[in-house]
């Protein structure tokens, strides 16, 4: 499983021209799921996703997650993530979840995040989204378990 996660001042994802979940100061977190990926995988990459430091402390330090800067946290799937590129000129989609395993995966990513106090906005699993963000530094991390 991978979340590659952006510090973001505010982002958006919309369907169908219409906005379907926005956030403010927070993570953005495109998430991808693998063939082999469980519950248990889910559980530890959102634990890691909501305690990665990422935001500026008062010495302008990397030293602070989401939940201690009060942020929210806007979570879309994201099937290319893990695409593997290593070889030719096209992406091969070998490694990527079945659609029932991807869903139910995203879906408990989101519990899980929602679990844990933080507001958290979607976008809408499997739907063509447009994505808009405005990335603060830039900061993007991939995170993989």
């Amino acid at each position: 499983m991978i979340a590659l996660i952006q510090r973001v001042q505010q982002a958006s994802v919309t369907v169908n021209d219409e906005i379907i979940g926005e956030i403010g100061k927070g993570i953005l977190v495109l998430l991808g799921v693998e063939r082999d990926d469980d519950i248990s995988k889910t559980q530890r990459l959102c634990d890691k996703v909501l305690n990665y430091r990422i935001f500026s402390d008062q010495d302008d330090k990397m030293n602070l997650n989401v939940k201690q800067v009060n942020g929210q946290v806007l979570v879309v799937s994201q099937f290319t993530l893990v695409a593997d590129t290593r070889k030719g000129s096209r992406p091969g989609f070998s490694r990527g979840a079945s659609p029932e395993l991807g869903k139910t995966c995203y879906e408990n990513f989101i519990n899980q995040v929602r679990l844990s106090g933080i507001d958290c906005a979607t976008g809408q699993f499997g739907a063509d989204m447009k994505v808009a963000l405005i990335n603060d530094g830039p900061v993007t991390f991939t995170l993989q378990v």
